[in-house]
């Protein structure tokens, strides 16, 4: 089955010209990487491009991610299963089509009996569709396992990072996590910095189980700490030695208003 795509034309650019032109714009202006481990996870926000293309072209700019993709992202809509697969097909944007890794799929979901084949969970969801124009600028063959993470319980979390660990180390191919997931909603410039500060804190030092409770603990609205804490557990699985912050900006850069702001935040893991 392929996906259509739901929000071009509102989150980032409808018309394929315009579209490449701007993903490329915000991947240009990434720093030099800093050296060349291959990227194990990327965390990037999913707003609209106007305010967060420029934290997600800084990071994946710098990335270097395998050819095989498995792409985390939160549940907006509240439809579907709470470990959602899109098991089979493509995905579609203004500048192509991504193809689903169907044999990566096919052994997460064997692997793992937590994770279940289900498109519901996708289909109005733009969390991962919104990050694909700038996976397709820097690999256009690159393929994908896109998974919708609604599951709350910690343990379940860490316990599917190990089934899905098993079944990548099976796989014996290089495979890249993207998180999708913006930081604090509709706070100030200065409280977004302050509480995603101590966000980021746990993810640079690779505590997924840490993050999970000072997100709770402080109330901070990270929408995608549910597929960062299981990126995160999935990573050091698969044998993560570092993160770093990458990039780091508020929508108010871009909007001028301080006064109610979102965070958004791009890191990087190998």
């Amino acid at each position: 089955m392929d996906r259509q795509p739901v929000v071009a034309g509102q989150f980032y650019p409808g018309s394929t010209r315009a579209l490449d032109a701007e993903v490329r714009r915000f991947l240009s202006a990434a720093p030099a990487a800093p050296d060349a481990a291959p990227t194990l996870l990327a965390m990037v926000p999913h707003a609209g491009y106007v305010y967060s293309g420029g934290v997600a072209g800084q990071t994946l700019g710098q990335a270097r991610l395998a050819d095989t993709l498995l792409l985390l992202g939160p549940n907006h809509t509240g439809q579907g299963r709470a470990l959602a697969v899109w098991p089979a097909g493509r995905w579609l944007t203004p500048l192509g089509a991504l193809a689903v890794d169907e044999v990566l799929a096919s052994r997460l979901l064997a692997g793992e009996p937590r994770l279940a084949a289900d498109f519901a969970a996708h289909l109005q969801e733009h969390s991962l569709e919104v990050v694909l124009p700038f996976v397709q600028a820097r690999n256009p063959r690159a393929t994908f396992v896109p998974v919708a993470v609604s599951e709350r319980s910690l343990p379940a979390l860490e316990a599917v990072a190990r089934g899905m660990a098993a079944a990548i180390r099976e796989e014996g191919r290089p495979v890249s996590i993207v998180v999708s997931s913006d930081m604090s909603h509709y706070v100030t410039h200065e409280q977004a910095k302050e509480r995603d500060g101590l966000a980021l804190g746990p993810m640079l030092d690779l505590e997924p189980g840490r993050l999970y409770e000072v997100v709770r603990r402080y109330g901070i609205s990270m929408c995608g700490v549910l597929p960062m804490t299981l990126g995160l557990f999935l990573a050091r699985e698969l044998g993560a030695s570092a993160a770093r912050l990458a990039a780091y900006a508020t929508s108010g850069e871009a909007s001028g208003d301080y006064r109610r702001v979102v965070g958004y935040a791009g890191v990087l893991v190998n």
